[in-house]
């Protein structure tokens, strides 16, 4: 097997978390092949750093990085991603960099941007008519820039045709674990994701700023522990006495300072973040409906239906089919047509795919 070639392309103040945790996925995927020995294992990626000229890059953090080759020296490649940083390229180097991607589009299967990378591959004008996923601190620089542009602040990732737009950050870690699930499936990415300890390989519908972090920048010294334990154990029991419990409190006191802290009673957090969970586990199209009910602690697939419709407004089945309708645009993102009937259920969503 021939390793996918990876292009990371990097310049002068890159930011090291867009860069480093991707080459890191690509880096340690691998398969065995049926025709290679038992324990022997074949590199999935070639992973190639290339700048925009061949000097030493120093990224955000201070780290010397010097790349491969440069953007004119570069092979033929599989996957092309930008990385992002503060650093500017100066106008001669940005031109260079826009004009090879252009160069580029037709041969390259896949072309994408981290974080700020948007800034490139939008001056290429190759997301022009393309929603795009941008950091939520530069959506709004980036829609009044390039208004062809259908900005989206809010998800982590997005496939919109060829070209890939990512937020850059944590969030470039799960977007590298999608593309290796996208190449060698499922149970590849999930092994590779466990072996770099991800606590929950996210998919691209997640929201940037998830309710387990608001949840934890609102709490109290108190809970701030606690609504990261609760979305970690949803199929136990997790009864009011059992988190008073957990949080060392009686009953009474637990329950009057939880609603203070997170506008809402210990019982309504749980349901909310067992629906929000539902919401994602629903977009696996391998998951019952009784297997989702069951994973997450309901007594049956009729008592998670309605509790799913009292929450969203729409039955689970139904929330199904409509998330896997395609846009009429040609689009490859899901979209739910009834978005007034889950607003209800918006505030507690944690997005996955």
């Amino acid at each position: 097997m021939n390793p996918k070639t990876v292009g990371l392309i990097i310049a002068e103040e890159v930011a090291a978390s867009d860069l480093m945790g991707v080459a890191e996925i690509f880096s340690r995927a691998k398969i065995r092949r049926s025709d290679q020995p038992e324990g022997r294992e074949s590199r999935c990626y070639r992973v190639m750093t290339i700048g925009i000229n061949a000097g030493a890059c120093v990224t955000e953090c201070g780290i010397v990085i010097r790349p491969e080759m440069d953007i004119e020296q570069a092979p033929p490649l599989d996957t092309v991603l930008v990385c992002g940083g503060c650093g500017s390229h100066g106008e001669k180097l940005s031109r260079k960099l826009i004009k090879w991607l252009k160069e580029r589009r037709r041969s390259t299967r896949r072309i994408a941007a981290l974080g700020r990378g948007i800034y490139a591959l939008a001056s290429a004008g190759l997301l022009d008519g393309r929603q795009a996923v941008i950091h939520w601190r530069f959506a709004k620089d980036v829609a009044s820039r390039f208004p062809k542009l259908r900005v989206n602040p809010n998800n982590l990732f997005v496939k919109d045709g060829p070209f890939y737009t990512c937020a850059g950050g944590a969030s470039a870690v799960d977007f590298a674990l999608a593309l290796v699930k996208e190449d060698y499936g499922r149970h590849v990415a999930l092994a590779l994701a466990r072996e770099l300890v991800v606590h929950v390989k996210r998919s691209g519908e997640h929201e940037q700023y998830s309710e387990a972090l608001k949840f934890q920048i609102q709490s109290s010294d108190r809970f701030a522990d606690l609504p990261a334990w609760i979305l970690s154990h949803l199929s136990d029991d997790l009864s009011v006495d059992v988190l008073a419990q957990r949080a060392a409190m009686s009953r009474r006191n637990f329950t009057r300072l939880f609603r203070e802290a997170f506008g809402k009673t210990p019982a309504q957090f749980v349901a909310e973040a067992r629906i929000a969970e539902a919401q994602q586990r629903l977009l696996v199209p391998r998951n019952s409906i009784e297997s989702i009910a069951s994973s997450l602690g309901f007594r049956s697939a009729d008592v998670f239906s309605v509790a799913f419709e009292r929450c969203t407004g729409i039955r689970p089945r139904i929330y199904r089919s409509l998330r896997r309708a395609p846009k009429s645009n040609g689009s490859s993102a899901n979209v739910d047509p009834r978005k007034s009937a889950t607003a209800r259920a918006r505030s507690s969503v944690l997005r996955a795919a």
